[in-house]
């Protein structure tokens, strides 16, 4: 888990005090380190490249701002979009066609052809988005997500290449896949899998290659020769304190030295996205509220689960500090809670807080994947601003959304209005 330094009995971050982040900006509010962001994107690049020809796609559905989205175009980043939502945005982050690779699921004819026209290529996901992309447009480039029957992730939700899994072509099949796509006249280019979100240990990436190496070296064997072996993403990132990294060198390597010594393949793709944006971003929240109910002690702040759903959603852990007395001893255990009217609103429990007092700035450490990408509305709350800091300046980069802007598509019938 990331360290950050105090000044005078405050948290820094990327140069500033969260409290003038959060007075300035107001709470909640998610502010990111570009510096963070750049240095993250270019340490898991050059654990592979120093060893293979690799080529990083960002798995965008983790954070989507368009400002990060452009730093990581000038880092050199390629990308993995899950909908036709994510690659126009990226396109207008200044991503060409080129740099990113589509990979849906279920996937109606409607995406398909909104997808082709913008000239991406396609990682097919079935043999049904097979035939009919075929139907829509056969000349760009394709490559097959294969079901390795291997899974990794901090959370059965998020676990996606075991066996029975919705995503990809069972690996039983995926030779026949390849054969059809030939027959129908595709530009084949390559071959993924994806095993999940947050893995931690190094086997079930190597097991998966195995996989997709036997099935790459069959492929050959029937005059069919990739560029490219796309291992996915997944790679974890400490949520806890004292909690180890995963080795990413060590990764590379060993991967590397599989694809080299038993293929003819020159090229490894890998989708990271929670390890590059994950901590590089805090959420800000503020106290509003204490509350002593006996069997529990509650830290009320301004953000819930409509801002922050991991918690919620995956039983997830995420580190909490007072910002504004940062470093201190801790007095006694909270829960950290929010506004929104459910029991299940807690963005925190049991944890050791020096004192809590109402106004405090609360941060929430590891915000950055899948903080700002999942919020919502509900209980009609707003969504939040997001922030930019580098080298000790902050600059705006998503404005917070009003009440109103929430009506916006809403139209009352004429006969409701009399």
């Amino acid at each position: 888990m990331r360290d950050f330094e105090s000044k005078d009995g405050v948290m820094m971050f990327g140069g500033m005090p969260v409290t003038e982040i959060a007075d300035r900006f107001g709470t909640p509010v998610y502010a990111t380190d570009e510096r963070r962001l750049r240095e993250n994107y270019r340490n898991i690049r050059d654990a592979f490249a120093r060893h293979i020809d690799t080529r990083i796609h960002y798995a965008c559905k983790a954070n989507t701002n368009i400002a990060l989205l452009a730093i990581l175009a000038q880092e050199g980043s390629g990308i993995d979009a899950v909908s036709v939502g994510e690659v126009m945005t990226c396109l207008k982050a200044g991503f060409r066609p080129e740099d990113i690779m589509y990979t849906g699921v279920n996937v109606s004819d409607a995406e398909l052809k909104a997808v082709t026209d913008l000239g991406v290529m396609i990682n097919v996901d079935s043999f049904s988005e097979l035939e009919r992309l075929a139907a829509i447009n056969r000349d760009l480039p394709i490559s097959f997500r294969v079901t390795p029957g291997v899974g990794s992730g901090h959370s059965a939700k998020v676990t996606t290449g075991h066996e029975g899994s919705k995503f990809g072509i069972p690996k039983e099949r995926i030779v026949e896949a390849y054969l059809r796509a030939r027959d129908l006249g595709f530009d084949i280019k390559g071959i993924h899998a994806h095993i999940g979100s947050g893995g931690q240990r190094t086997e079930p990436f190597t097991d998966s290659l195995e996989i997709l190496i036997d099935i790459t070296n069959r492929l050959a064997e029937k005059g069919i020769d990739l560029e490219f072996i796309d291992i996915g993403g997944g790679i974890g990132v400490p949520y806890r304190p004292n909690e180890e990294e995963m080795d990413v060198d060590g990764l590379g390597a060993c991967l590397a030295d599989m694809v080299k010594e038993e293929t003819g393949v020159k090229t490894l793709i890998l989708e990271p996205g929670r390890y590059i944006v994950c901590d590089t971003t805090v959420l800000l929240t503020r106290c509003v509220d204490m509350k002593d109910a006996g069997a529990k002690k509650y830290v009320g702040v301004d953000a819930g689960f409509n801002t922050l759903i991991r918690p919620a959603m995956y039983d997830s852990y995420h580190h909490a500090a007072v910002g504004n007395r940062f470093g201190k001893a801790c007095t006694s255990k909270y829960d950290i809670v929010g506004p929104i009217c459910e029991s299940g609103d807690c963005l925190a429990h049991d944890r050791a807080l020096p004192d809590p007092r109402e106004g405090d700035v609360i941060v929430i450490y590891n915000a950055g994947a899948y903080g700002f990408s999942m919020s919502g509305n509900y209980n009609s709350r707003p969504l939040c601003r997001e922030v930019l800091v580098s080298d000790g300046e902050a600059e705006l980069i998503r404005e917070a959304e009003s009440v109103e802007e929430q009506w916006r598509h809403q139209r009352i019938p004429e006969r409701l209005l009399r």
